[in-house]
């Protein structure tokens, strides 16, 4: 009955911004932690960010600096900020949710590609 919906991906030029959003519904009670994967044609999935209800976040070296990670614990909806987006950060771009008590779910991921 739990399902997390992505929202925000789309096109943009090397050096734009996008930011993303993923909202968790259903039978809820918390969610710890949040985050999000990306997985581009190709290549292994790659966890991007992390983030607990505490606060705390966790950065791919690859994204530190350029990306952040933020969450709405009232509204069970975690939020990606993409600036100085790079076309090697082009991939579909998948939110995650320990539901506390029920396991993990996923989105159905949105698409990210940036253009050179």
């Amino acid at each position: 009955q739990v399902q997390l919906v992505e929202s925000g991906g789309g096109l943009v030029q090397a050096g734009g911004s996008l930011r993303l959003s993923c909202a968790a519904s259903g039978s809820i009670f918390s969610i710890n932690p949040m985050g999000w994967y990306r997985q581009a044609p190709g290549k292994q999935r790659e966890l991007v960010a992390t983030i607990f209800s505490s606060g705390s976040t966790n950065y791919a070296d690859s994204v530190k600096g350029r990306f952040t990670i933020s969450r709405d614990n009232a509204k069970n909806t975690v939020y990606l900020q993409m600036n100085s987006l790079e076309p090697e950060d082009t991939a579909v771009y998948y939110c995650y949710g320990r539901i506390v008590g029920l396991g993990s779910y996923w989105g159905q991921g949105t698409q990210v590609t940036v253009s050179s």
